[in-house]
């Protein structure tokens, strides 16, 4: 239902400023022509010693900022958050599940559905909360935990990256509902280009099935043979097998039984990321994750081609060439995809610390800016003198 926007966000106000009804509020994405100071903001109330406390998550692009407001003050923040840009709202209770989208003409599109009828302990977690706990039969069939359900030290980089992971996909697969692009009628579809050993991919279909409660379909893809039988007996093992199924092929001729919802693409090398990215677009995905590997392809490109003044230091030596490389690759693929109607975030999902490859590229469909992007794509392949994999691929 559409309706204005400024008494749709006071029914957000009220809701959240029930602190005997809210479970949590999300507000995510951005409307058109603006961008809204923290990339995510997630709300819940928690009892403190010093009484019933609005806890705010705000992330960044790199970190979470954890505040707790009490009677005094969640007013007044509160206020804050619903002054900001957000696109999207997303609100549950005990009694409703509020959704709200800002169209671009400045309205809000509201859609309610039943709440669970249940409000969690408000008790104050202090640890930090898990999308998949440590005992997971996922984590311990892949070898991250042990029999006792427990990390093994020398995994916890990898915990941590599966995490962080299923933090960003929570957060893409939120804006994506509260748009409306989603199915609602048959199971979600999740295609892993380039899955490997598929640790990420069962983790998204654990978190997906089993903590989010979605029907969904996963078809793990890869051109080694070795992977797929890796994975399919993990799969077996798990018990999931009807819902999680690997084949082998290409990116570029892999053929699915229906057009995916979501297309992930993690830690594909150089251009395979590409080949992952176009095939999402001519799928028509409403949603695509892909954490790039290797950027070979345009740091060629650089060092065949004169460095357009007064950018030499940035190509004089080879690590500074690297690394712009890799930046001026996905800026390009992000707006290409801006181009094809995507709304397009690049984020940090797992620290340095743990691996050099973290750059993810987030793209829900929806409020990408066409013809500027458009534009800026053109002025900035003209400057540089590079034609990336992708746009060929888009044509």
């Amino acid at each position: 239902m559409v309706e204005p926007l400024a008494p749709a966000l006071d029914r957000i106000r009220d809701l959240v400023l029930d602190s005997d009804g809210l479970i949590r509020a999300l507000a995510s994405g951005r409307r058109k022509g603006q961008r809204p100071g923290w990339r995510r903001v997630e709300l819940r109330y928690v009892d403190l010693k010093a009484g019933r406390h609005l806890q705010i998550t705000r992330y960044d692009d790199t970190q979470a900022h954890v505040a707790n407001h009490g009677e005094a003050s969640v007013g007044e923040a509160l206020d804050e958050l619903l002054a900001e840009p957000f696109g999207n709202w997303h609100v549950e209770t005990g009694t409703q599940t509020l959704q709200l989208r800002v169209t671009k003409s400045g309205d809000a599109v509201v859609g309610t559905q039943p709440g669970p009828g249940v409000v969690p302990d408000r008790a104050h977690d202090r640890e930090k909360s898990r999308l998949l706990a440590e005992d997971d039969p996922v984590l311990r069939v892949l070898g991250i935990s042990d029999a006792q359900g427990r990390v093994k030290p020398s995994r916890r980089a990898k915990y941590r990256q599966v995490e962080e992971f299923l933090r960003e996909l929570s957060a893409a697969i939120e804006d994506a509902q509260a748009a409306g692009h989603l199915p609602t009628d048959r199971p979600l579809r999740l295609v892993d280009l380039g899955c490997g050993n598929a640790y990420l991919t069962f983790a998204a279909h654990a978190w997906l099935s089993r903590v989010r409660g979605l029907p969904v379909e996963v078809v793990g893809v890869d051109v080694k043979d070795q992977s797929r039988r890796h994975n399919t007996a993990v799969a077996a093992e798990l018990g999931v097998s009807d819902d999680v199924t690997f084949v082998v092929s290409g990116i570029d001729d892999v053929e699915l039984g229906g057009a995916p919802d979501v297309v992930l693409a993690l830690h594909a090398c150089d251009t395979a990321t590409d080949d992952a990215l176009a095939r999402g677009v001519g799928w028509g995905a409403p949603l695509i994750l892909a954490a790039p590997c290797c950027h070979h392809d345009i740091s060629r490109q650089l060092r065949d081609q004169p460095t357009p003044a007064p950018y030499s230091l940035l190509t004089r030596d080879g690590i500074l060439r690297e690394r712009f490389a890799d930046t001026l690759t996905d800026a390009l693929r992000a707006t290409l995809l801006r181009t094809r109607g995507y709304r397009v975030e690049v984020v940090e999902f797992v620290g340095s610390e743990h691996t050099p490859r973290n750059t993810l590229i987030r793209a829900v469909v929806g409020g990408g800016s066409g013809d500027a992007a458009a534009t800026e794509y053109a002025d900035l392949v003209a400057t540089w003198q590079v034609r990336p994999r992708l746009a060929e691929l888009l044509g």
